[in-house]
């Protein structure tokens, strides 16, 4: 405990340059399986990631290649149990809440499960931030940093093109809207933005991740989800986003898809180092939703392909868990007899002259004269009933007809009138035409 404290109030180990802050830190929140810790793992090229239980500390190792500085990152994950979330105190106190960023994960392996976990743990931080019990002119300072950051969003490449004003001007213009605004929690955001961004203004930067998208498959071949299914989850978890004024990334760490960009703009937005990516929303399972660049208008783009359910139907009423089946309710699983056993008995019935066991015989195998695969085909067997092998007449329906039949498939495994195994070309051999139907010659 005394180490962790330590390491709470003095920081990571001082790097070769004190130009890039020490006491940065990220709090990663979430349910348990959502791949936190292998997402943390994937991000420091760690192949071997061992999770701990209660509260996790690693590091990311942040480099400045132009000035030739770095740093470390503390990144700390929390236990997905509700029941540890009073260690939060440890990484996250009155002294460090400004320099702290928000990492809220789900996980599309469970995507009925999505929202509800986001909503869980952003009021589990909410409650926590409540119990610091700050001054409110320092929360409202926070919050007014947080909406400044969040209007003053460029995309890469709009300035140089001219789409939008000089940052300065800008940032002029929000500073004398925000000194005429009040400075509640959410007036902040409604009279500047608009409504429903940033209504859950926490003081701080906010990334939601959505962990696991290489799941997207299975859940389109096992549980028939279509495009619509994932268009809606996004437009959800979007307007979540735009309530916190959070970023929004998809990835996956099993496949690498996402890892290192969500690293990028980790670092941009805490350190200020260069970032030129832009919005990503092409790819349904790599969407990348920078803070500041989201709107109304822009997620409505996503309704047209949403026909079955309304944009604004309950979350859980349209991602439906599926049922899981009982084990009790399992199918019985059906072993066939092997085949020279079976025949084996039918042979002691017939010879003991039991003919109950021929007529409860089903029906398939009481008339198995055709065979239906060339392993029990035999040379010389007739497909005409009455007839034996040799080509005698035998009387129909006597217990003579099984019983030679029988006989002759035991006989096989001796080499007996037996073509090479596995030959589907052996032609049945029919016996000639009676004496007794003979036509007279003429001459007679």
């Amino acid at each position: 405990m005394d180490l962790v404290l330590s390491i709470l109030h003095n920081g990571n180990s001082t790097p070769t340059s004190n130009k890039l802050p020490a006491n940065k830190a990220v709090l990663v929140l979430g349910d348990n399986e959502t791949g936190k810790t292998s997402l943390i793992a994937k991000i420091q090229g760690n192949d071997d990631p061992k999770k701990g239980s209660g509260l996790e500390y690693h590091h990311l190792l942040v480099r400045d290649e132009y000035r030739d500085e770095q740093t470390r990152l503390s990144v700390w994950v929390l236990d997905g149990d509700l029941y540890h979330s009073n260690l939060l105190r440890f990484p996250v106190n009155e002294e460090n809440f400004p320099h702290t960023t928000l990492m809220l994960v789900a996980s599309m392996s469970e995507p009925w499960n999505i929202l509800d976990s986001l909503e869980k743990w952003a009021n589990v931080f909410g409650g926590h931030i409540e119990r610091l019990n700050m001054k409110p002119e320092k929360m409202n300072e926070y919050r007014r940093s947080v909406v400044k950051r969040y209007c003053e969003y460029i995309s890469p490449g709009d300035e140089i093109e001219g789409l939008v004003s000089a940052p300065k001007s800008r940032s002029e213009s929000i500073n004398e809207k925000m000194d005429q605004s009040t400075l509640s929690n959410s007036g902040i955001g409604e009279e500047i933005l608009g409504e429903n961004v940033l209504t859950n203004n926490l003081g701080l930067d906010v990334i939601v991740v959505i962990t696991k998208t290489d799941y997207m498959s299975v859940l389109e071949k096992d549980y028939d989800y279509k495009e619509e299914h994932f268009d809606f989850i996004q437009q959800a978890v979007r307007k979540f986003c735009l309530t916190y004024g959070a970023s929004l990334f998809y990835v996956s760490a099993k496949v690498n898809k996402n890892c290192d960009l969500l690293y990028k703009n980790l670092v941009h937005r805490i350190y200020g180092l260069p970032f030129k990516t832009p919005a990503l929303v092409v790819e349904k399972d790599a969407v990348f939703i920078p803070s500041g660049w989201d709107n109304e208008k822009k997620i409505a783009i996503l309704y047209e392909n949403i026909q079955s359910c309304l944009p604004d139907d309950n979350y859980n009423d349209v991602i439906i868990k599926p049922e899981t089946r009982q084990t009790s309710q399992k199918d019985n699983e059906l072993t066939a007899e092997e085949d020279q056993m079976f025949l084996s008995k039918m042979q002691v019935q017939l010879n003991q002259n039991v003919p109950t066991a021929i007529t409860s015989t089903p029906p398939s195998l009481r008339t198995p004269m055709l065979p239906k695969t060339g392993e029990r085909r035999i040379t010389g067997a007739s497909p005409l009933p009455g007839v034996q092998l040799d080509g005698t007449k035998i009387s129909p329906g006597g217990e003579g007809v099984l019983q030679s039949f029988f006989n002759s498939l035991l006989n096989r495994r001796s080499g007996a009138g037996m073509g090479s195994p596995g030959s589907l070309t052996a032609s049945p051999q029919t016996p000639g035409p009676s004496t007794e139907n003979k036509p007279r010659p003429d001459n007679i």
